[in-house]
């Protein structure tokens, strides 16, 4: 063999080893950013849970008001990076249908520009709403205090 094609073949190897570094630098690279997005995945589960928790028990304490639990719960429940999310609107009706009925109320400063007279109507109807559904929900929200993704 000739000095020529073993010096090709000696760099075709010192190439192929370097990439091979590379590749294994690489997916040790990938392995690690895996490993960090999994784990804040689950912190961010884990302080979502921790809001659902919380926000169920104070609506079941009566320390929030429906309305505002349902509203809550839902947005906790939908941003919950799970996979196969649970059909809350079978599993949670009371607080599902609230969350319908007056999701689409005005809030802040919308609410502010609405008259005396239709803040009123308003109220009255997230308040009938609220008794409408008060025992349901409150069964949804201690099913809440257990659940687990």
């Amino acid at each position: 063999m000739s000095y020529f094609v073993i010096s090709l073949i000696v760099i075709a190897l010192l190439i192929i080893a370097g990439l091979a570094f590379y590749a294994g630098k690489l997916l040790f690279m990938l392995t690690k950013q895996n490993k960090k997005m999994a784990q804040t995945k689950q912190q961010r589960i884990t302080r979502l849970m921790e809001s659902i928790h919380t926000i169920a028990m104070a609506v079941e304490q009566q320390q929030c008001n429906l309305s505002e639990g349902s509203i809550r719960l839902y947005h906790l429940h939908e941003s919950l990076p799970i996979d196969n999310k649970p059909d809350y609107q079978s599993q949670y009706p009371g607080l599902y249908t609230l969350y319908i009925k007056v999701s689409n109320f005005p809030t802040h400063e919308a609410r502010d520009k609405l008259s005396s007279l239709e803040r009123k109507i308003q109220d009255d109807e997230r308040e009938a709403a609220e008794v409408e559904f008060e025992s349901q929900i409150l069964r949804d929200v201690s099913k809440l205090r257990t659940f687990t993704p």
